[in-house]
């Protein structure tokens, strides 16, 4: 996917009809998004990033539950079943739908910067976080862009290619998180992005095998070719020796990654500093499962347990780093 972002598609918004090709009966893109929105408020308090909110300060609250909100629907609408899709609707319209919906999608967005009002309850809680905090327009453009990129690239050649693509689906992420709590310099957000891309990383090496069952592979070409890993070899139901090897590099540039961004923490106090120490945490725990599974992602997702991650996070606390 290139850099950048794109303006609202055709004429129209979100009250518009989704184009669909050939005589399929597209979904209205206002109620399609609106129900994924509502899906997404009822999945909240069962997933760990609403929990975690539980202890930080209570004015962090609703503006992190605004950018959870955000990013969770534009991640449904670019990859979960869409409500009112004809039975037997090609690939090819669903994509397109997908696309028309993530368009219409960015131009709520655009409401809160043009002085209009959102559409959908997710964005009409967005634009208070963004007029509280002061946080620009370009993260949820990118957060969008990188979903959009998702529709039509299953394949990355290099690994700037790939890092170019974490800089639009994760980086964003950290950079309204910093400006929510008040934080957002150019040191501490480009400390930030390096973490961000990290954590997008290693999330992808935990979830290679289920990657390859929904068609995308994140390893970046060359590097296969380098390690002599074919997607045969990422389809088996265990890695083999060349599968490890390239695991084990994949794992240890992200673990410097990582390593770069740490002293992020260090610049911060309080809540900050320990939502902060937390994703720091997560990562590296990630990372220790899948060294402690053998670098094999094949036979199962490494996952870290509570401990670990607690433990991580007290460490990076207490360290700054």
């Amino acid at each position: 996917m290139a850099g950048g972002t794109t303006g609202r598609a055709g004429t129209g918004g979100l009250d518009e009809e989704v184009a669909a090709p050939e005589a399929e009966t597209p979904a209205p893109g206002i109620a399609v998004a609106a129900e994924v929105s509502l899906a997404v408020a009822a999945k909240a308090s069962g997933e760990n990033f609403p929990v975690a909110l539980r202890v930080l300060p209570a004015r962090w609250r609703a503006n992190l539950t605004a950018l959870y909100g955000f990013a969770r629907l534009t991640d449904d609408l670019g990859d979960e079943p869409l409500p009112g899709m004809p039975t037997g609707a090609t690939e090819e319209t669903i994509t397109a739908t997908r696309l028309k919906l993530l368009d219409d999608l960015q131009a709520d967005v655009a409401a809160i910067y043009d002085g209009g009002e959102p559409s959908l309850d997710a964005i009409q809680a967005l634009k208070k976080t963004v007029e509280e905090c002061g946080v620009p327009r370009q993260p949820f453009d990118d957060l969008i862009q990188a979903n959009r990129q998702d529709q039509l690239v299953k394949r990355y050649e290099t690994y700037d290619d790939l890092a170019k693509y974490c800089e639009l689906s994760a980086n964003p992420v950290g950079q309204v998180v910093l400006y929510i709590m008040g934080a957002a310099t150019p040191e501490r957000l480009r400390l930030s992005d390096s973490i961000c891309t990290a954590l997008q990383l290693v999330e992808h090496w935990q979830d290679v095998a289920e990657d390859l069952r929904n068609g995308r592979i994140y390893l970046p070409r060359e590097d296969l070719e380098h390690f002599g890993v074919t997607e045969a070899d990422l389809a088996r139901p265990a890695a083999g020796p060349n599968v490890v090897t390239l695991m084990t590099f994949e794992v240890n540039r992200a673990a410097e990654l990582l390593g770069e961004g740490a002293p992020l923490v260090g610049t911060l106090h309080g809540g900050a500093r320990l939502a902060i120490a937390g994703y720091l945490a997560g990562g590296r725990a990630a990372l220790r499962a899948i060294r402690q599974a053998g670098y094999d992602v094949l036979r199962t997702t490494p996952k870290p347990g509570k401990a670990a991650t607690l433990a991580n996070m007290a460490g990076s606390y207490v360290r700054g780093r």
